[in-house]
């Protein structure tokens, strides 16, 4: 049986991948781009070009909402509302379709937003919300196994659980905080072996050396890393050789 993977990216940050020249090389690797709104990052010049850009390749544009939290990244988690979360969703999603016009096709919400939607039930909800009041055909990413899948399931969205090729597990699977120790994987090798793992046999190593099951819809590359480029054709050629095909989310699901 064929399998297939969705592989992600964040973009249209105004630095990382594109400070440093791998954004436009990333976006012939990858099948989604996850373009930052404003809120942690980004601008509407850099919306407007990295849309034009993605839409050049055939990658599927994704809006990456965020917590308003420019000075942090996003990375800060804060106490808000559901009303507050509602309107920063449809806010964030609006600023991005003004440029998509029609072209957007999925929802990611970004850092300690995604993090905090993980685990929280009600924030989950109220995003999930958010999304299906705004356009029921678009796609939640969410971490695989989180109460953003469940709760975006339950709203009747197509929801798209993620993974993670750098990033450490928990026993509950949740990612390792950034920080601690395990966090973070610079072994390419070792990364895309996960990757591996993880879509053929929907299982990851934790930290405490467990297995957790996980469902591998589509796998996160981290364009702010400095070898993300290298990583992500090294991907790609390992994924081609092993029988994995590389799909747009809205081709695999």
């Amino acid at each position: 049986m064929t399998q297939h993977v969705d592989l992600n990216c964040d973009m249209g940050e105004g630095y990382g991948a594109w400070s440093i020249g791998q954004g436009e090389a990333l976006l012939e690797l990858v099948t989604s781009a996850n373009i930052a709104c404003g809120f942690h990052a980004g601008d509407p010049a850099t919306m407007a070009r990295t849309v034009k850009s993605a839409l050049a390749r055939g990658v599927a544009l994704g809006a990456h909402p965020s917590l308003p939290d420019l000075q942090g990244f996003g990375r800060r988690s804060m106490a808000i509302s559901g009303e507050e979360a509602y309107g920063l969703m449809l806010y964030q999603m609006g600023a991005l379709e003004a440029f998509a016009r029609g072209q957007l096709r999925h929802v990611k919400p970004h850092s300690a937003l995604y993090n905090m939607a993980a685990r929280d039930k009600g924030l989950a909800e109220t995003i999930a919300r958010a999304v299906w009041d705004f356009n029921p055909d678009l796609t939640l990413v969410g971490l695989s196994g989180s109460e953003s899948i469940k709760a975006g399931t339950a709203r009747g969205l197509r929801c798209a659980s993620e993974v993670f090729a750098d990033r450490g597990y928990e026993p509950d699977g949740s990612l390792t905080p950034r920080g601690r120790p395990g966090a973070m994987f610079e072994d390419e090798e070792l990364a895309i072996a996960r990757v591996l793992r993880m879509v053929r046999e929907g299982a990851v190593r934790c930290a405490t050396g467990e297995d957790v099951k996980i469902q591998a819809d589509t796998v996160c590359i981290h364009g702010d890393q400095p070898r993300a480029l290298v990583f992500a054709r090294r991907l790609r050629e390992v994924l081609a050789e092993t029988g994995i095909q590389v799909r747009t989310l809205s081709e695999r699901l």
